[in-house]
Formats: structure tokens, sequence, C-alpha cells
């Protein structure tokens, strides 16, 4: 059912959200936004667009994300996987083909969840979302040297080799004063938990570093000195200045595409985590619907894509909130804050900023689950490294388009690889005996020689096309005295169109070699599809047989006729 979480606990308050958790949720929410108040400029910046931008993103895609979505707590807004993504698409398309962009994503994003497509993302293979995860960190932490370290460079490079190209020439130009600034807010981040886990490190470095650099006029650049001042207001953008076209649309399709393959994701994965954290059931169709509103809302309102923040969502959790309350709260408190101290924000440090983005890179490069996967498969191991180095010197797109492919087709060949269709023919007197029922067993003194006459195969798994030519592999196994074979398929839950070819040509090559097929124990999905494709009544309905005991008594019958129907 596609409801609202948030709707759900509202209709039963009483026992889901009483006192005690509402003023938890709020609680929880407040700390949450203080939380987001750095990730959401210092994203903001490192994506090419304004510091509010950020903000918008997590006000406007926060509140409806939890409003409308599955999950009880999640916490929506920018996130650093999209950083690369959008800044690609603003140096390739402009702002408004990033608006057009964000907007047809959460289209594809509702259509996705009204298609209940919800638990089929999560199933996305690891190796490539850990790849492509990993690859973004690293191109995360690339796109800071620069403001890091006050290099002196005009127009950073988009390519990573580039990039680091340019780096590397120019680095005798690191500003020192910079540097210390980076240097002193990294070691800020990195020890203040020890001291207080409430309050996050990037704030108080944020804060210390903007009071440090204004009472002592510290030379380095700043947001103010970038970007001059920031808006402190939320407003609706002019459609009418945006050139929408059909050929436009189509050129952006393909990045629609992937911040919605990007966002389902990671929103999913976040809510997967938190239902760990808090003993409860998500609604993933429900959620992609609410990501998809949240990324429209967002970009109409000037923001960027925004998905689950599975960080803040995992703080939203441990400090108490347990309903979608808190997400509105936190969505609610970044609102006050822009309209009251926005103005303040020009005097944040650009070297802070980036000092808050290496972290970010560092906590999503996910090196541990990265090495841990080098213990796995080879082809694990390939799929890896593939998406990985993909998305670090070409782009996401290419990454998980080559990654998928790779993972599907290893997916298949380890299918084809399984024993999914064996020869059990030597089991034919457990078949024949399997009913207690003597009247209906099989004179003894054929059961030696009925084996070397009837062959019984028995499929186990999926009929698809991965394994098809293991399927007509069959044929070349027979004892060339095989006058009937018995496909036993009562564990061939699905079929696809493929298979059904493949049941053909096994058919017609029984048929030249005059050998008569017979099948028992048909599950619906196949049997519809052999129906509907007109297999069954060419064939004659009398050759499915709803045990395999029934088939072999047919089939005993017509070796000791000593003649085949065919």
């Amino acid at each position: 059912m596609l409801k609202p979480k948030f709707f759900s606990i509202i209709k039963n308050r009483k026992k889901e959200l009483p006192l005690k958790q509402l003023k938890d949720d709020i609680v929880a929410g407040v700390i949450v936004a203080i939380i987001a108040l750095p990730l959401s400029v210092a994203l903001a910046i490192a994506s090419g667009v304004t510091p509010e931008k950020g903000l918008i993103t997590a006000i406007v895609g926060g509140f409806l994300i939890s409003l409308l979505g599955g999950s009880r707590v999640q916490i929506g807004g920018p996130t650093g996987a999209f950083v690369v993504i959008i800044f690609g698409i603003i140096a390739q398309y402009g702002l408004d083909g990033l608006l057009i962009s964000t907007v047809l994503a959460g289209i594809f994003m509702i259509i996705m969840g009204v298609m209940k497509l919800g638990s089929v993302i999560k199933y996305i293979p690891y190796p490539t979302t850990t790849g492509f995860t990993s690859g973004i960190a690293i191109v995360l932490l690339s796109t800071q040297i620069k403001d890091f370290f006050g290099l002196e460079i005009d127009q950073v490079p988009s390519d990573f080799i580039a990039k680091w190209e340019i780096y590397i020439h120019q680095f005798n130009t690191m500003d020192l004063a910079t540097t210390l600034v980076g240097l002193t807010s990294l070691f800020i981040i990195i020890a203040w938990p020890k001291i207080n886990k409430k309050i996050p490190g990037s704030l108080i470095a944020l804060i210390l570093a903007t009071i440090f650099v204004k009472v002592f006029n510290v030379p380095v650049e700043t947001i103010g000195s970038r970007f001059g001042d920031i808006p402190s207001s939320i407003q609706f953008i002019d459609i009418s200045s945006i050139n929408i076209s059909v050929p436009i649309i189509k050129q952006l399709i393909r990045p629609a595409i992937t911040i919605a393959f990007l966002a389902s994701i990671e929103s999913l994965l976040s809510a997967v985590v938190s239902d760990g954290m808090i003993g409860k059931k998500h609604n993933s169709n429900m959620e992609l619907i609410a990501q998809g509103i949240a990324n429209i809302a967002s970009a109409l309102f000037g923001g960027i894509p925004a998905t689950g923040a599975i960080a803040r969502t995992a703080a939203n959790v441990k400090n108490g909130g347990r309903t979608p309350v808190a997400g509105i709260v936190h969505a609610l408190t970044l609102l006050l804050i822009m309209l009251v101290f926005m103005p303040l924000a020009k005097l944040i440090p650009m070297a802070t900023l980036s000092a808050i983005l290496v972290i970010v890179a560092y906590n999503m490069s996910e090196w541990r689950s990265f090495k841990g996967i080098f213990n796995s498969t080879k082809s694990d191991v390939a799929v890896l490294l593939v998406t990985f180095v993909l998305t670090v010197l070409f782009d996401l797109v290419i990454a998980i388009e080559v990654g998928m492919i790779i993972a599907m087709f290893l997916f298949v060949r380890r299918m084809s690889e399984n024993k999914l269709i064996e020869n059990v023919s030597h089991e034919l007197g457990i078949f024949v005996n399997e009913e207690e029922d003597d009247s209906d067993m099989l004179d003894e003194s054929l059961m030696d020689h009925l084996d070397s006459k009837i062959a019984i195969y028995e499929v186990n798994g999926p009929l698809f096309y991965g394994v098809v030519n293991t399927f007509l592999d069959m044929l070349n196994e027979m004892k060339s005295t095989t006058d009937v074979m018995i496909l036993r398929m009562k564990n061939v839950d699905s079929m696809d169109a493929t298979a059904l070819n493949a049941v053909k040509q096994l058919e017609k090559r029984c048929k030249a070699q005059n050998i008569l097929i017979l099948y028992s124990e048909t599950n619906t999905q196949p049997m519809q599809v052999l129906e509907r494709s007109g297999f069954v009544e060419k064939t004659g309905k009398d050759r499915f047989f709803n045990t395999t005991k029934e088939a072999i008594k047919v089939a005993s019958e017509i070796v000791k006729a000593g003649h085949n129907p065919h």
C-alpha cells in the first residue's frame, strides 16, 4: 500500500507518537539540522553552485522526504555522491540543464515507485555500488585540493588526470595561511568527537575557523570573497526563462537517469540501514515516490538533487528520532537558520569547507568494504575494479552502465555453470513408488530396462536465457536407446521467451531423433507461457502431467507397446 509513514503515524498518534517521543524527535531534528548545516553549504559549493542552494535542497527536499516518504527516520538533503554528477551536468549543460535533469529524475523515480520497482533496485550487486561509491569519494577528494591548499588555479579541469596534472604543476603556489586553516579545521573535525559526540565537529571547526579568520584578519578566501552576498530566502524559479525543448530533453535523459538511479540506490540503502537500527521496515516504493516529488520540488525552488543521507539518518536515530517528525523539524530548523544567519555565512573560509568535504570523502570511500571484496570471487573483484576505475577516469554514467552489464553477464555465467538441469533417471524407482498404492506400481520386471528407454531430467531453478545452452546440451547425453524423455519442471517457477524457444527447439530435435517428450509438474507461470504461445495446443495437453509418476506410467506403456506417437 502506497501510504506515507508520517500519515500512518499521525493516524495512530496515541500509540506511535506519545509526548515523550515527540520531544525526542524534536531534539533529534534540531541536532541533525546542526549537522546538515555545514555539509549542505560545502556540498553545494563543491557541486559548482552557490551555497544557499545546498540549504534549499536540505529544507525543501528534506521536508518532503520526511513528510511523504516510506521510512520513519530518513533524513533527506544533498549528499557527497551527487557532487561529481552535478558538477559535470552544470559544466556541460548549465544550471538550466541541471534543473531539467533533476525534474526528469524525479519523474522517473515516481514512475519506479508506482511500478513497485523499489525492491528490485535494492538488489544492485554490492561490488557495483561499492565500486562507484569509492570512485566518487576519490573524485570528490580531488575537487578539494585547490581550496584546501589555496592553489592559484583559475579553472580546475573536470577530467581527473588533467586535474592532478595541474595540481602538481601549480603546487608551488600553495598558500601557507590557507593550508594552516585547512589542516587546523581537519584536526578539529577529527578530534572533536572525543570531547563531545552530540555536536558535530564540522560545525565546531566552521565556527572556530570563521571567528579566527575574522578576528585576526587572516588573508584567506571565504564564501563572501568568492560568491559575494548570499540570499537568505527561498523563491520559486522563473520557469518561463528556461529553454525547454524536445532536443534538450533528449540530451538530458542520460544525466536524469543517473540522478534517479543514484538517488534511488542511496535513499533505499539508507532506509535499509536505518531499519536495522530501529527494528522497523520501510516501504521502498513509497520512499521512491517521495524522493521523486522532493527532487522535483527542490529543482523548482532552485535547489540541487536530494536523496536519503545515510550519516544524517544514522545521527537522527542515535539521538532518539523514531518518526518523520524529526526530519520535518530538521528542515524547519534549517529554514530558520537560513532566514536569520545566512548573511554571516559569507565569512566562512573555503579551506574549512574543503576540510569538511575531505572527511565526507573519507567516510564515503568505504575502504574497508573495498578491501574486503578482494577476499571474494574473481568476478566480484573484476566488477569492483572496473566500476571504480571508470567512475574515477570517466564518469558515473559509464561506470554504472558497464558495471551492471559485466555483473549481469557474470551472474548469467554462474547460473549456467550451476547444475540446474540434472539427469535423474537413476531415481526412476523412487518416482514410481512415491505413492503407497501397490495397485499403481509398475511390474518390477520392467524396471531393469526402463532406465535405458526412459530418461528423466529435472530442472532446478528458473528457465531463462542464461541456461538455454545447458538445456539443449541434454540431447548430447541421452542414450541412443532412449524412446521417451520426461522433463520434470517442479522447481521451475518462471520461464522467459528465450527459454520457450529452447523448449520448442528441444521438442523439434527430439522429434527428429524419434524421442517423445512428456512434461511433468509444470508450475503456473511456465504453464501460462506455454499455453499463451500455443505450444500446449500444438504438442497436445495429454503430454502434460500433474505428477512425475503419471508421466512414467504413460512412458512405460509407450515403451511396452514398442511404438512412439510421433
